[in-house]
């Protein structure tokens, strides 16, 4: 598995520290200025649907809150759930489908900025088996790239697969993370298909080693696929933290609703120069921007959650999940709009 990569942000400076600085309870740290330190694990910092956690860094968003804010990176989100829930980090940046799942498992967990409407997700073939496979009716047998099991790709595997009348055990997933290790599974047959993200997907569709079976970086395409709008990348912390500090939370709302109004009025090119050249690197920035342009429409503009989200989702992971089907889910409690209306309301 790829290593973490810890990314200290304080308000003077970004500084480098240890993945033992996550030791401390959630909340309870303060910097030598008495800013709440607060740390955040993300499912791939350089994945175009995760943009805003670091270019609210860029921007210096967090540091005008009076925050000092880790941001951890780890490629799988069902990983930084996990550690989220033991209490080794206070939020994730992660696809809001978790807190449902959490529901369905007796954990208490809500989505407090919603960043992402549709998923960015598209799910790529090999170049030598895609004419093969029309449409995941021909899944039955595949090998079947996702992030990780018990991730939110695996999730939407899952439910394309059921929909489309392939049973889950018919299927066969592989946890490939993205970037370089999924590119790698492709060029050595180890998956037939999988779902990642920008710009992964430049990458492999430039090279001509994949092509594209769905598209969820369209409302049009996320409707087709998986039957509506399926909110998708999110900050959400645990209801405890949440009810406990929500001051501090207030102040991440802030900084993130700001990074939402800013990505809504700037360019691609403008937001890649915000980037760290690292992010692109793989790629070209050419690409990275081109990439952008074409699923800028997956981000929300006010860090609101879409009214029609929460239910499209519930029935995605109904469909398939032990944990949720069949279970009494209250979505009222898997999100809250209250700290995201408020920044909306201080940027007026």
């Amino acid at each position: 598995m790829v290593s973490r990569k810890l990314l200290a942000l304080s308000a003077g400076a970004a500084l480098a520290v240890s993945l033992t600085a996550c030791g401390s309870s959630p909340g309870s740290t303060s910097n030598a200025q008495g800013q709440p330190v607060v740390t955040i694990m993300v499912g791939g910092l350089d994945k175009q649907i995760y943009l805003p956690a670091m270019l609210a860094q860029q921007l210096g968003y967090y540091q005008q809150q009076g925050l000092e804010v880790h941001l951890e990176d780890e490629p799988a989100g069902v990983n930084a759930e996990n550690d989220m829930i033991a209490g080794k980090i206070d939020g994730v940046v992660g696809f809001y489908d978790h807190n449902i799942d959490l529901q369905g498992k007796g954990k208490a967990t809500e989505a407090v900025v919603q960043m992402l409407q549709v998923p960015g997700e598209v799910e790529l073939c090999r170049s030598d088996v895609a004419g093969q496979i029309k449409s995941p009716a021909d899944w039955k047998g595949r090998s079947l790239g996702v992030t990780d099991i018990g991730s939110s790709t695996d999730f939407l595997t899952r439910y394309l697969a059921v929909r489309n009348g392939v049973p889950v055990d018919q299927i066969h997933e592989s946890g490939v993370q993205a970037g370089n290790t999924f590119i790698a599974a492709m060029q050595h047959k180890n998956i037939d298909c999988g779902m990642t993200t920008e710009p992964t997907v430049s990458a492999l569709l430039n090279s001509g080693q994949a092509k594209i079976l769905l598209d969820t970086r369209t409302a049009d395409g996320a409707r087709a696929a998986l039957g509506g709008v399926y909110p998708a990348s999110s900050l959400y912390m645990s209801t405890d933290y949440v009810t406990k500090h929500a001051d501090i939370v207030q102040k991440l709302a802030n900084a993130y609703v700001e990074t939402m109004h800013w990505i809504s009025t700037h360019t691609p090119e403008e937001i890649a120069d915000k980037m760290p050249a690292d992010y692109y690197k793989g790629v070209g920035k050419a690409a990275y921007v081109a990439a952008l342009k074409s699923e800028k429409g997956i981000y929300t503009t006010d860090g609101l959650m879409p009214a029609d989200g929460p239910q499209t989702v519930l029935n995605v992971l109904s469909a398939f999940n032990p944990d949720v089907k069949g279970h009494t889910i209250d979505l009222a409690k898997t999100y809250t709009n209250d700290f995201a209306a408020k920044a909306n309301q201080t940027l007026k």
